[in-house]
């Protein structure tokens, strides 16, 4: 049983796929640069789902009360001299299915991924909060790792991570690096983000921020001198400002506002599109907080930091959209899926026509 989900985890490998789905009702299922393609061609059946699914618990050691009971649960696998599995276990027609992410045991080289030094240079920033958005399945955890890293082989620091679950393990170089997974080694986001306020930490990194008590504390320990690195599911630096001070009541509001202005540094929004040459390529929005957006959302003029961005490149800002237009103007994406993944549509169209007629 082990084996036979072994031998699908190894096939994911070899094909380079970035997930793998295990769904009744059809084939094992790999997603190899954007495309979902069968891993064999056995059908499985819902006694075959679980047998699959339970077979990745029994390689975790982990119990199976909690998904029995709630149907959904987060964890991580290693299967030694293969790679490290993020396992995402959940319950579908009264079926259990897995959405397992292959993630290698190496940290990657940034340039091989092809993410800018502007995003890179960020982590010689030593206080505040810095945040990595975009869609789930977007490289957000990558590169949060890649920037834990660069902190790790440049400074003399101790860095905190809080994930669910750990994804990239990270040595001790330059820095001490604690890395705390949910459910293992700490409670939740909030029980561990209170602790480690005790732990003497110079970076903590939060794999996610959730909820409205992990962006208090969170933007607390940015306020008191750490750097706090974090992920959200928004795309572009608007919709995250608005996400954060939305989350709270709006008698706080304000106040929150005034807090975010002082600890926010940057925010790198992130999508994977695809490549013309096939496989896909990320793209990036930079927003980096100077005295004008300060201002902006201090006084709730945010509307207003779209334009900012698409003026300060010499701050080392871009914008979504004018990224894709240089993506397109590589030739490494198409006109339809520059339009497609734009922040404006209409605008974009109209930069991509004068770049057709020049």
């Amino acid at each position: 049983m082990e084996a036979d989900m072994v031998s699908y985890l190894r096939i994911a490998v070899e094909k380079g796929a970035s997930d793998i789905f295990i769904i009744s009702g059809l084939q094992v299922s790999l997603k190899c640069n954007g495309e979902i393609i069968s891993a064999g061609d056995e059908l499985v059946m819902p006694q075959r789902s679980k047998q699959l699914v339970t077979s990745l618990y029994e390689m975790a050691s982990r119990d199976m009360a909690e998904y029995l009971k709630t149907g959904d649960d987060d964890f991580s696998v290693s299967v030694k001299g293969l790679s490290r599995f993020r396992v995402s276990t959940y319950m579908q027609r009264g079926s259990m299915a897995a959405v397992i992410r292959v993630v290698k045991f190496e940290i990657p080289d940034y340039q091989a991924l092809e993410i800018p030094d502007e995003i890179m240079d960020l982590t010689n920033i030593t206080k505040g909060m810095i945040l990595v958005t975009g869609p789930a399945g977007g490289g957000k955890s990558t590169t949060l790792a890649l920037m834990t890293n660069a902190i790790n082989q440049s400074r003399n620091a101790h860095i905190i991570t809080i994930e669910d679950p750990i994804e990239y393990l990270h040595k001790n170089i330059k820095s001490v690096v604690s890395q705390r997974e949910i459910e293992i080694d700490t409670a939740s986001y909030v029980t561990a983000l209170r602790a480690c306020l005790r732990q003497a930490p110079d970076v903590i990194v939060v794999g996610e921020m959730r909820d409205l008590e992990t962006i208090r504390i969170a933007m607390t320990a940015a306020e008191t001198g750490h750097l706090v690195i974090s992920t959200l599911h928004t795309v572009g630096a608007v919709n995250t400002i608005d996400r954060i001070i939305d989350v709270f009541p709006p008698g706080q509001q304000q106040q929150i506002r005034v807090q975010l202005a002082m600890v926010l540094r940057s925010v790198v929004s992130q999508q994977l599109v695809p490549r013309e040459s096939g496989g896909l390529i990320p793209a990036f929005e930079i927003m980096r907080l100077n005295n004008a957006i300060r201002n902006m959302i201090r006084e709730s003029k945010i509307h207003q930091i779209d334009s900012v961005i698409q003026s300060a490149s010499s701050e080392g800002m871009v914008s979504m959209d004018a990224y894709l237009l240089s993506l397109y103007k590589a030739g490494e994406i198409s006109r339809e899926n520059a339009v497609k993944y734009a922040a404006n549509a209409e605008r974009i169209q109209r930069r991509l026509d004068i770049v057709s007629e020049m």
